[in-house]
């Protein structure tokens, strides 16, 4: 058993348990999967590409006893000098894992500021919790309410998380890109139960895999 998969059995042997693991929820992913398929949808932005094998939790679970384990992943984006960017959808390949079906209750997609190369505060009016994105096996393509976020010119950090039950629903993970776009991604477990990374942390240094996530962003671009 690799590395990675003896992180991924001590994990979830510790949450069945109730007890906190070292290590973040990872795992080998079996085999690479397509993200969702494309739409009429201009992209913004993509890095849903260059699979690297294994994927990170990054998950609301909504029951009490494994809430202390809700953890969640992020990775940045640039728009470019001179544009706006009217971001309607968010498609992030990822999977259910170690045996889950899901599907997920539902998605929280949070958008931040930088603050020096990580996520900083969020983006005002850029919180969108519960929503019902489309499921294909794990990979979301999640509309934005109303006219979704507009962002101007910068860089920006963007989570995608998981509302699920562990017990009933299982696991689901982010995808992870083996290619480095711009800073690399970040883990957080605000509450302690995995007893790592409460705060902003890479996902090289919080759960050993890396350096990104695969997603792609969806909407218009203008001149400023």
């Amino acid at each position: 058993m690799n590395k990675v998969a003896l992180l991924m059995a001590a994990s979830v042997a510790a949450l069945l348990a109730g007890g906190a693991s070292s290590s973040g929820l990872l795992s080998a992913s079996p085999s690479a999967k397509a993200g969702p398929v494309p739409k009429a949808n201009k992209f913004l932005y993509n890095q849903n590409s260059t699979y690297g094998g294994t994927l990170v939790n990054s998950e609301n679970f909504t029951s009490g006893s494994s809430s202390s384990y809700s953890d969640q992943g992020a990775d940045d984006f640039v728009i470019p000098t001179g544009r706006t960017w009217a971001i309607r959808e968010v498609d992030v390949s990822g999977q259910y894992y170690e045996n889950s079906t899901g599907p997920a209750n539902s998605e929280n997609v949070i958008f931040y500021k930088d603050r020096k190369g990580m996520p900083g505060k969020p983006v005002r009016k850029g919180t969108f919790n519960d929503l019902h994105g489309t499921d294909t096996e794990g990979n979301f393509a999640v509309a934005l309410p109303r006219k979704g976020i507009t962002l101007r010119a910068g860089t920006y950090w963007v989570s995608v998380i998981a509302n699920m039950d562990f017990q009933s629903e299982g696991l689901w993970g982010w995808d992870v890109n083996s290619a480095q776009h711009g800073s690399q991604a970040m883990w957080q477990n605000p509450n302690g139960g995995f007893g790592m990374c409460p705060t902003w942390g890479t996902i090289e240094n919080c759960v050993y895999s890396g350096p990104d996530f695969m997603f792609a962003l969806r909407g218009m671009s203008k001149r400023r």
